[in-house]
């Protein structure tokens, strides 16, 4: 099982590769279900997702209170997290973003459609949630449980939800499918977006969407990208640093390099003294 130090480290990823990718800014955080205890789940407190480092992360419960008492600063929209771990067992992470990609759609309302075999993991509709349908005019933001919930009905069993004016909500079985899903969403509103400047859009047939969604749901897959934008994370300078190590997230490859180098090193040393 998953430690819960794990569990931290893998949230402070989670929020910085998607930081890194351009899905998440100043705003938007990730969360990840605990591994033991499925009533509850771990959340920044509130911080720029670029910046979060495990010591962040704190537990919650699915009425979105700290486990602990705390003086730090939380999220005013963990609702989210919390309403959608209630209403689906299958979700082990959540991330909530405003990515320029997907705001298009969302203030146009146009239907998000996949338009490329890795963008079938948005699944065969991607179902719109306007706030104001329910609760009238207020400031788009979700601090209400009831707002919270509200949200996850319109999820139901799909993989995200847009929000009106507002931005998206994705979830995942796992930290790394949840990054993968969020990260190509994105690529594939922006493919949807610049086909459409040309004059037509064509996208994936119910079959295509579901045989290439199994595909990309593999762990081949999702473990391959998440490495891989931990290497970008790493040469951007945003891996988070061990205690006197190196930082976390830099490649096994460059890693047995590094252990090579010092075992030659110490070997000529001991060479030189004899």
């Amino acid at each position: 099982m998953v430690s819960i130090d794990e569990v931290r480290l893998q949230v402070a990823l989670g929020n910085r590769i998607l930081a890194n990718e351009g899905v998440l800014d100043a705003f938007g955080h990730v969360s990840m279900r605990h591994p033991a205890k499925l009533d509850r789940y771990f959340l920044s407190r509130s911080r720029a997702p670029e910046l979060v480092e495990p010591d962040d992360v704190l537990e919650y419960d699915l009425d979105s209170n700290p486990v602990k008492r705390t003086g730090q600063r939380l999220y005013a929209e963990r609702v989210i997290h919390g309403e959608i771990y209630k209403a689906r067992p299958d979700v082990m992470a959540v991330v909530h973003h405003h990515a320029p990609a997907v705001m298009p759609f969302c203030i146009s309302g146009a239907d998000l459609k996949p338009v490329m075999h890795l963008g079938a993991i948005i699944g065969h509709k991607v179902p719109m949630w306007d706030q104001h349908d329910e609760f009238g005019d207020t400031n788009l933001l979700l601090v209400k449980p009831e707002e919270g919930a509200s949200l996850a009905r319109a999820l139901g069993y799909a993989p995200l939800v847009l929000m009106k004016g507002h931005g998206a909500t994705v979830v995942g079985g796992t930290i790394q499918e949840l990054v993968f899903r969020a990260i190509y969403s994105c690529r594939n509103a922006e493919y949807q977006f610049a086909a459409q400047m040309l004059g037509h859009v064509s996208p994936l047939r119910p079959g295509e969407v579901e045989k290439a969604a199994q595909i990309n749901a593999m762990p081949t897959a999702t473990f391959r990208t998440w490495e891989y934008w931990q290497a970008r994370l790493e040469k951007a300078g945003g891996g988070l640093p061990r205690r006197g190590k190196k930082s976390v997230g830099a490649p096994a490859k460059r890693a047995s390099v590094e252990r090579a180098t010092s075992k030659k090193s110490k070997a000529k040393a001991k060479g030189r003294k004899r």
